[in-house]
């Protein structure tokens, strides 16, 4: 049975385009650009490559656009849908350009957190204002290529800007409390170990899980993740000399 992430009746508009076969085209084809989100060269080589595709790897990718008109259930008919099949559904008229009805056998390889993530990434307003719908469409085909390719994503690859930005915050707070934590409280002591860890579950979890961990299950670049550590490093070392806990700790003791 072919299930969808977002309901059949998701995708269409009006009742009485719920099953419009008329929509459909005459020849066989592979996407169906009804909102004209592609030029025509776009979608004569997204046509070639999603073909080729399926005969490398026995994977069936379709694209529907849609605004205001829509086949419907008539799709699924047209490219006999199947358990092996993933069809972007690329609508403007809702929050997020891009939906997905996914067959059963994807989610062995793909949960559905990857699709959840695949849709906010290129399907939110952002990227599409600055991209265009084409790229967005594009964009998240490469990413469910790459990863049938790969036998299984657990999140979708490449890591955004605006998600690196993220990261390396997460390890500058995480760097800073464990620099708070590591600050010596006693005469003579060089780092408060044992402060470090009873703060080891907060520091640890936005710098590792927060930090590092989206960075490392996203890509192979050493770039950002060299950028994370030194975040961190830097943050400890900023909380760690702090000069204004010398300053609280000598008023505590007088």
């Amino acid at each position: 049975m072919f299930v969808g992430l977002m309901c059949w009746s998701s995708i269409t508009a009006p009742a009485a385009a719920y099953n419009n076969p008329d929509l459909l085209p005459d020849e066989p084809t592979l996407v169906i650009d009804l909102a004209k989100s592609l030029t025509s060269l776009e979608e004569e080589q997204l046509n070639e490559r999603l073909q080729a595709f399926e005969d490398e790897s026995g994977w069936k990718l379709r694209v529907l656009t849609q605004y205001d008109r829509t086949p419907g259930r008539a799709v699924k008919e047209y490219w006999g849908l199947d358990d092996r099949s993933v069809m972007l559904i690329a609508d403007p008229r809702g929050g997020n350009l891009l939906n997905f009805s996914v067959g059963d056998a994807l989610f062995d390889l793909l949960p559905r957190t990857f699709w959840i993530e695949l849709q906010t990434r290129y399907g939110n307003q952002f990227f599409v204002r600055d991209n265009g719908e084409d790229r967005a469409i594009i964009e998240a085909l490469e990413s469910i290529e790459i990863c049938l390719r790969r036998d299984g994503c657990a999140v979708v690859p490449g890591l955004p800007q605006e998600q690196w930005i993220l990261t390396l915050i997460t390890s500058i707070v995480g760097g800073v409390i464990c620099g708070f934590a590591a600050h010596p409280r006693k005469s003579g002591q060089v780092i408060a170990w044992q402060w470090v860890l009873i703060f080891s579950p907060l520091w640890g979890i936005l710098f590792l899980a927060f930090g590092v961990g989206p960075v490392v299950t996203r890509t192979s670049d050493w770039i950002p993740l060299t950028r994370n550590i030194a975040g961190f490093a830097i943050g400890f070392l900023v909380a760690f000399l702090s000069p204004g806990l010398d300053g609280s700790s000598s008023t505590s003791e007088t």
